[in-house]
């Protein structure tokens, strides 16, 4: 039963499924433990992504809550910053840009329109198949939305929808012996203003492929779901606890890890990181 976890982790088991590759169902158990849980508020991008990796590094089981200011585009570690990004457009609008260790495409996130969410704890507590780590986060996400009336689902390989339409997304890398997966809830979308700042082509700005985009992408608001950012953060909190059992308690950031998430920001802020590609 504990093939991929650690003899640390091997008690207090409570049994899930996953469904894996292709048609299989992977049978697995995960501790009933404590996770820390940062509800952080607003930080810029730069200060964002080197809290997520300062938390990696320190190797505590922790669930951050955070929003961006200002608003920011965050790039996948293999992609190219010019190449996706209107950077004339960003700098014009004051939108910050950076790029995440993670891989996946860029994302637009704004400053009132999400919630990003970032699960971090070691290797051995999840499973081996990064497909199966992303099921069980992504399903007790979706889980958590019911109690903001929101009937979601995880669906492909890192996507959750409502109603078909794609609301949350997400990222993921091992590194430093741990596990990060973050993503985002929309809360509300602006389609058009993603588009100005992403380097697409003209014929991507027409309302014709706005309108197509819009009737694939949704959001807590345009599903009536309960708008209150608080309310919003519980259920999410209440799905990975009847999920993945997890009992959750208050906490911030350790000395160590501030002092990492000091250095890293300098990481992250520099050309050299950022247009490294």
């Amino acid at each position: 039963m504990s093939s991929f976890l650690g003899e640390k982790y091997s008690r207090y088991w409570q049994d899930f499924e996953v469904y894996g590759e292709a048609t299989e169902i992977y049978h697995f158990s995960f501790i009933s433990m404590e996770f820390r849980l940062i509800n952080d508020g607003w930080r810029n991008a730069y200060e964002n992504m080197a809290v997520d990796e300062a938390i990696l590094m320190n190797n505590i089981p922790t669930l951050r809550l955070y929003k961006w200011k200002p608003s920011a585009i965050s790039i996948g570690y293999f992609q190219s910053m010019e190449e996706e990004i209107n950077l004339e457009e960003c700098k014009r609008q004051g939108v910050d840009v950076v790029r995440r260790i993670t891989g996946g495409g860029a994302v637009y996130h704004d400053s009132d329109g999400e919630i990003t969410y970032s699960v971090i704890c070691p290797q051995e507590m999840l499973p081996r198949k990064i497909m199966d780590i992303y099921s069980l986060i992504c399903s007790s996400l979706a889980q958590g939305l019911a109690y903001i009336g929101l009937n979601a689902r995880h669906e492909g390989i890192n996507d959750i929808v409502v109603n078909g339409k794609k609301i949350s997304g997400s990222a993921l890398t091992k590194k430093y012996g741990n596990v990060l997966q973050h993503g985002t809830l929309l809360l509300k979308v602006d389609v058009k203003k993603m588009f100005s700042l992403l380097k697409v082509g003209k014929e991507k700005i027409s309302d014709k492929e706005i309108r197509s985009v819009e009737e694939r992408v949704t959001s807590v608001e345009k599903e009536g779901g309960v708008m209150d950012e608080g309310k919003v953060k519980e259920a999410l909190i209440k799905g990975f606890e009847e999920k993945m059992g997890l009992k959750f308690y208050e906490g911030e950031l350790t000395e160590k890890e501030r002092e990492d998430a000091e250095k890293l920001r300098e990481k992250y802020e520099s050309r050299e990181w950022n247009f490294k590609r």
